[in-house]
């Protein structure tokens, strides 16, 4: 028989062992994710970094735990989401949505790897030393957003070629974006032979503020910049564009599912498996020094044909032939 005293002891170990082999387990590493923008915006995009994340061996809530960080495109929130993440001593930043958040991260911290997903070229952004041989605490991936701004002028012409002028929206919060936009638009826009007039909007109220000066000078087409901003403000553009019948082009194809007319860019939810793959690589010990800086070669040209019908625009065969998909 075994005592009372003996009894308890054993009830205690068992009690204690579980505790114990429990503290012997490892932390569950964290990620930083930061990001300019909402996660509204970003369902497909963030479903397809938790499938990078996994496709290295790293589920979410298993193996794994993300800190996120949006700031729901308040720029100026963003050196203080970046100092938190480095505070919380964070294994990785994962920091998506542009140049400014890698930029504004890679400020913050130069031990802490830092994964990107970039609309600019990151060596001219000072990001990374060179494509291939990144140095330092960064890599991640180009998804060339800036530099696509010429071929989107293009595109836009090619489905409206009776226009000439041509209003360009861009967000003045987003100035390295802005900068680099303007510079290649109106570059290319002189090439074409077409008068560009430039809009500001950094907010839902200044995108309906801007359409109302538009659309009193009546210009041919839209140009809508790049940027995860215009991205959350998407349906607020498809719908403001109709009412004003303006055809108009932008950056992503979240924003011709939505009604806008065209899109062109790289394909987010391609890049942001990568992006989650890359961040796995480094949990599982890879230096960004190690990690080439990857350039987006999937791009998606989607128009939207009902919005073409809407607009009385025939769309030229070759512009169909050329689409990834006509949504109709």
């Amino acid at each position: 028989m075994i005592g009372r005293r003996a009894f308890i002891t054993l009830l205690g170990g068992a009690a204690a062992y579980p505790l114990a082999a429990r503290a012997q387990q490892p932390a569950m590493p964290v990620v930083g994710f930061l990001h300019p923008a909402s996660p509204e915006g970003y369902v497909n995009p963030l479903r397809a970094f938790r499938q990078g994340l996994k496709d290295a061996g790293f589920a979410e809530g298993e193996n794994v735990a993300i800190e996120y960080r949006w700031a729901d495109n308040q720029m100026d929130r963003l050196p203080a989401l970046a100092a938190e993440l480095v505070q919380r001593q964070v294994a990785v930043i994962a920091a998506g949505g542009g140049t400014v958040s890698p930029q504004i991260a890679k400020a913050t911290t130069k031990t802490i790897p830092i994964v990107f997903v970039a609309g600019d070229d990151p060596v001219k952004r000072g990001l990374v030393a060179s494509l291939a041989r990144p140095g330092g605490n960064v890599t991640g991936i180009n998804i060339f957003a800036i530099e696509l701004e010429s071929k989107r002028l293009e595109l836009l012409r090619e489905l409206v070629p009776a226009a000439v002028r041509i209003a360009v929206l861009v967000n003045p919060t987003n100035a390295l974006a802005t900068e680099s936009t303007l510079r290649d638009v109106e570059a290319a826009a002189r090439t074409m032979g077409l008068q560009v007039r430039v809009f500001n909007a950094g907010t839902g109220r200044e995108i309906d503020a801007a359409f109302a000066t538009l659309v009193s000078e009546r210009p041919d087409a839209l140009f809508v910049g790049a940027g995860p901003f215009w991205i959350d403000r998407r349906v607020q553009l498809a719908q403001l564009a109709a009412r004003h019948a303006l055809p108009a082009i932008y950056q992503d194809r979240l924003n011709a599912e939505v009604g806008g007319l065209i899109s062109y860019g790289a394909s987010l939810t391609d890049a942001y498996r990568q992006f989650g793959t890359y961040v796995g690589r480094i949990l599982k010990g890879a230096k960004p020094t190690e990690l080439p800086v990857l350039q987006s070669s999937k791009f998606e040209l989607v128009i939207n044909a009902s919005t073409a019908r809407m607009l009385g625009l025939t769309v030229p065969d070759k512009l169909l032939a050329a689409a990834d998909e006509v949504i109709e």
